[in-house]
């Protein structure tokens, strides 16, 4: 079993780089399907429980509220519950024994007794910005500055999180086998390079 994870810095083009790889290597590919999964297993809304593990639901909440405190706490339980949940499902996902490819939840730390290949993709600020709104929905008429905020905002979450449920920094080098910084790359082109590595690197852990 083959297992490739990817974690990314937000707009930098991992989660494109990751759909592209599993297609072209012929892998399975989980990403939003965790949250799925996580949803259905406990009948709850995926844009909820993705926004909780995003951390952009508690976050909104207005100090000035009565017992707003509390509420938050309330929140910050829910997201640990949901983080636990999330740890299990990516475990599940391992001992299905299936090639495949992971993005983003801290899987390449979750998953380090199954010896995945681990990617960590970045892009300066301005690629970022400018793939964050070529990508944006109608509703999300962003500002560069708000965007860049935004790409700030989830990168430190992530950051947060990983911490969490790893003690680990998150984009240490020292935890990833390739780091790419994908500013200014076709990302179909990349991917076709990034393939080549890891066909590479798997070739030779067998020897």
């Amino acid at each position: 079993m083959k297992i490739i994870t990817i974690s990314r810095e937000f707009g930098s083009g991992g989660r494109e780089i990751g759909k592209q790889l599993a297609d072209q290597l012929g892998f399975d590919y989980y990403d939003k399907e965790i949250i799925t999964a996580i949803a259905d297993k406990h009948d709850m809304d995926k844009n909820y429980v993705s926004e909780i593990l995003d951390n952009k639901r508690w976050q909104t909440i207005p100090l000035t509220f009565c017992c707003s405190f509390t509420m938050v706490n309330i929140m910050q339980s829910i997201k640990v519950d949901l983080l636990v949940e999330q740890t299990q499902v990516i475990k599940e996902i391992a001992k299905a024994g299936k090639n495949c490819v992971i993005v983003g939840r801290n899987a390449d730390e979750l998953l380090k007794d199954y010896h995945p290949f681990n990617i960590f993709i970045c892009a300066d600020m301005k690629s970022k910005i400018r793939r964050c709104i070529e990508r944006a929905t109608k509703n999300e008429n962003l500002s560069r500055k708000e965007m860049e905020e935004k790409i700030r905002s989830i990168d430190k979450n992530r950051a947060e999180v990983r911490e969490i449920i790893t003690h680990k920094s998150w984009g240490l080098h020292t935890s990833y086998h390739l780091i790419v910084n994908a500013s200014n790359w076709n990302l179909k082109e990349l991917t076709s390079a990034i393939a080549v590595f890891i066909e590479s690197w798997f070739r030779r852990l067998k020897q």
